[in-house]
């Protein structure tokens, strides 16, 4: 699996899945999770209810149709809510090894993820980089996926992203 950083909108990455960082709900929210929702229309939603009924635990993903977006899926993860007092990194690496055991369940072989729980759940930043770029090395070689793609939102995050997979 070839890991990869871009500066851009994950909701428009032309790969067959792309990740949302959910909340335990699986009904929207803000964020990255409020623009899958957006640029994914109603079938995101629809298809969060059916699937998830009673919602989706931290550190877990699953999937849902990527409805509009160039996308084929979506996999929902729900990471750690920093702010909330879940601390634990072992979650936070959870999302992205899940997110590719979904990838492989449904047969998609590029992903793209944004940088999970960094933004209004407050992960520190830095580690979130090295978090992800740890977790998708450690998959690697055991997955079909042949591309992860991680997407940042700002030149920041971009440059994170590219400093944790260099070093």
């Amino acid at each position: 699996m070839e890991i990869t950083v871009v500066e851009g909108d994950v909701t428009q990455q032309r790969v067959d899945a792309v990740v949302n960082a959910a909340n335990r709900r699986m009904r929207g929210g803000s964020g990255v999770d409020g623009a899958i929702h957006r640029a994914g229309g109603p079938a995101v939603l629809e298809d969060c209810v059916r699937r998830f009924p009673q919602g989706l635990a931290t550190g877990d993903a699953g999937w849902t149709t990527a409805g509009e977006m160039p996308a084929r899926w979506v996999v929902h993860v729900v990471g750690p809510n920093w702010r909330a007092g879940e601390t634990d990194r072992a979650l936070l690496l959870s999302c992205y090894t899940r997110a590719v055991a979904v990838a492989d369940e449904v047969g998609a072989r590029t992903i793209a993820f944004p940088l999970v729980s960094a933004g209004v759940y407050g992960w520190p930043r830095r580690d979130a980089a090295a978090a992800a770029v740890e977790a998708l090395c450690s998959v690697a070689a055991t997955t079909l996926v042949t591309e992860a793609r991680l997407v940042a939102f700002d030149a920041r995050s971009a440059a994170l992203l590219r400093g944790a997979l260099a070093g």
